[in-house]
């Protein structure tokens, strides 16, 4: 059983969440608020948090920085906001998805699906659990990159981005098994959530995110990984 905090301050989207989730015979408890949604995330571990960034105690992304300090649960965001800059600064917090409002409830059952799969442990054969490049190295057992002699912090979505890369060494992998993997879903009208990931991948793996070296982009048929 997949145990849910719901965090939503409209008490109407609030109960429908609790309903739908208990439906699928998930354990759910819910919050109004972000201050009870880190009381009851610090008394009750959950497999995985829904977030509104609308809060009215705080903002949603202080919320989703108060559980990346000590919780690698997927977060996955619901939010009416839909800029470019407020779902960045989500997902740089750490949020695992970003669900604009209004959305359909047969639609979210995938997503969960997708973001409980990707925290999930996956074994690894010994071949690829490490792969060093002239800049960082990557450990994808223990989910770790270090440039130089600092650890580089990825959010659980870019983890499982670069993972599917890394090991897809020099093969383009297409954009549709990209978002299938990462999302859920192979929408077109999906598409612009790899324009927002792949940028910041870069920012923090490539020393000139603007000519990227490792994380290259082939028009017209996906995203590879050079060594």
């Amino acid at each position: 059983m997949t145990r849910m905090l719901v965090v939503e301050d409209d008490p109407q989207l609030a109960r429908a969440l609790v309903i739908n989730s208990q439906a699928r015979h998930h354990g759910v408890h819910a919050a109004p608020d972000g201050a009870t949604a880190l009381r009851l995330a610090a008394a009750r571990q959950s497999d995985v948090v829904l977030l509104d960034l609308g809060l009215p105690d705080m903002d949603g992304v202080d919320v989703i920085q108060g559980l990346r300090g000590w919780t690698r649960a997927p977060i996955l965001v619901l939010s009416a906001r839909q800029s470019s800059d407020e779902k960045s600064s989500a997902l740089d917090a750490g949020a695992d998805d970003y669900i604009t409002k209004p959305f359909g409830m047969d639609e979210l059952p995938a997503r969960l699906r997708a973001a409980v799969r990707r925290a999930e442990d996956l074994p690894l054969a010994p071949e690829t659990s490490l792969t060093e490049t002239a800049d960082f190295v990557i450990g994808l057992r223990v989910k770790k990159v270090v440039r130089g002699e600092r650890d580089v912090r990825l959010t659980p979505t870019e983890w499982h981005l670069l993972e599917i890369l890394v090991t897809h060494p020099r093969q383009p992998v297409t954009q549709k098994y990209l978002l299938h993997e990462v999302r859920g879903v192979s929408r077109h009208d999906e598409t612009n959530y790899l324009r927002v990931c792949m940028p910041q991948l870069r920012r923090k793996l490539e020393k000139d995110p603007s000519r990227p070296r490792y994380l290259i982009t082939e028009p017209g048929m996906g995203c590879r990984f050079e060594a």
